[in-house]
């Protein structure tokens, strides 16, 4: 009853966090406050208030109690070339890839413009939704040329495309072009992300080469536009 008890308190301060009640860099009220609130003792409210700052919500400062932290967006790094388990490891929520579609396909005229294929080629199509916090809010979809890539797997998609093409292929994966734009929501966006609304999506599409500068793979990263802050890193020379 008791660990029911601040896992109540847990969920209904992540709730009032997300509604706006406590904005990024407010301070929470205090623990006996919040003991009074609910009606419980200190030590139920420090378990819950540890969970908080364990999943991202707030930062415990000494002397100056929790502090809310901008839980409304997430950095997603415009330059380098990260994979999203990587990503995922700095975001301490709880994260989540559903595959909904793993296929071998011939590419259509658009497709091979994108991957610089020819009709002979076969082309991986991964299509995978990115649920982070309990919303899902990135649809990827990937294609892989085959004769880079020979076999993908439903359990390779869902931990690491990367992690298994360096580890276990051992492909050199280098560098990426970037696009990004700001596009009106499709179909399949309405259907796959909790848009709650929204008419548009911002689409990330990368074009990424080996070290010998062959492409062979194209991504287009569709995320909610109210979810991510893209950053990057500018020095003036």
């Amino acid at each position: 009853m008791h660990e029911n008890k601040y896992l109540a308190i847990y969920h209904d301060l992540v709730s009032r966090i997300r509604r706006g009640e406590w904005r990024a860099y407010d301070k929470l009220p205090s623990e006996n406050e919040l003991a009074v609130c609910y009606g419980t003792s200190r030590e139920t409210i420090r378990k819950a208030l540890n969970l908080l700052s364990e999943h991202g919500y707030i930062q415990k400062m000494k002397g100056k109690g929790s502090i809310v932290l901008d839980v409304g967006k997430y950095d997603f790094p415009m330059s380098g070339l990260v994979s999203f388990k990587e990503l995922a490891q700095t975001m301490k929520q709880p994260v989540r890839t559903i595959v909904h579609e793993l296929a071998l396909i011939k590419p259509d005229g658009e497709l091979k413009q994108q991957l610089r294929a020819s009709s002979k080629d076969d082309v991986w199509k991964v299509v995978r939704v990115r649920e982070i916090g309990g919303e899902r809010i990135i649809l990827d979809k990937d294609f892989f040329l085959k004769k880079y890539v020979p076999s993908l797997t439903k359990d390779i998609c869902e931990d690491s495309i990367y992690e298994y093409l360096e580890t276990k292929l051992h492909l050199p994966i280098s560098f990426a072009k970037k696009e990004m734009s700001v596009d009106e929501a499709t179909e399949e966006d309405r259907r796959c992300l909790d848009l709650h609304g929204d008419d548009r999506v911002v689409v990330v599409r990368n074009y990424v080469y080996l070290s010998d500068t062959t492409l062979f793979q194209y991504t287009e990263s569709r995320h909610r536009l109210d979810k991510f802050r893209f950053v990057d890193f500018a020095r003036r020379k």
